[in-house]
């Protein structure tokens, strides 16, 4: 059991039931999982690109990335369907709150002019998401070995009913939000 787990089970869980005056145990949000993703629209002109973002991706979530491809063909955009066009990641139990654990304390931090996540990524649902702009704020990405700078998407799905639960737990879970 991870450090983030017991911290959930002796002081998060406690603390939302109180706050929130659930009756249940059942009823405290939970984090269910993390996903995280890599848009790939190069990927259509040069194909390295897609080798390149998933060793990225897999490097930094400590687990082997899925590939995503197009559903439908798009004229415009130069896109047929069944072209692979991301990368994408499921995290789930330890994994997920080990990269938790790194995103908030040590990747984050390094971002510069940093002040904070915006408190917008939230869905009505009880679920939050952001976008990171570059690869480099994780320790395990190597300077010198990457092509070309690329952003990604990180998802995290709870079991909470409002947005404001939501908050709550990933704020007590370490989440740096903006004042």
């Amino acid at each position: 059991m991870s450090r983030l787990q017991d911290k959930y089970n002796q002081e998060i869980a406690p603390a939302l039931m109180s706050k929130f005056g659930y009756k249940s145990v059942m009823q405290i949000p939970k984090l269910v999982k993390i996903t995280v993703n890599i848009g790939l629209g190069e990927a259509k002109e040069n194909s390295k690109v897609i080798d390149a973002a998933t060793n990225d991706l897999a490097m930094i979530t400590g687990q082997k990335p899925v590939l995503t491809r197009a559903r439908k063909s798009v004229a415009n955009f130069k896109l047929r369907e069944g072209m692979i066009i991301g990368t994408k990641v499921t995290l789930r139990r330890d994994k997920m709150y080990e990269f938790m654990d790194r995103l908030f304390n040590i990747a984050l931090p390094r971002v510069r002019d940093f002040r904070g996540i915006s408190a917008n990524g939230f869905d009505g649902r009880g679920n939050f998401s952001f976008g990171v702009k570059e690869q480099l704020i994780f320790p395990e990405i190597d300077y010198d070995k990457i092509d070309k700078i690329r952003g990604m998407d990180i998802n995290f799905v709870t079991t909470a009913k409002t947005d404001e639960e939501a908050k709550e737990l990933l704020k007590l879970f370490g989440a740096p939000f903006q004042a």
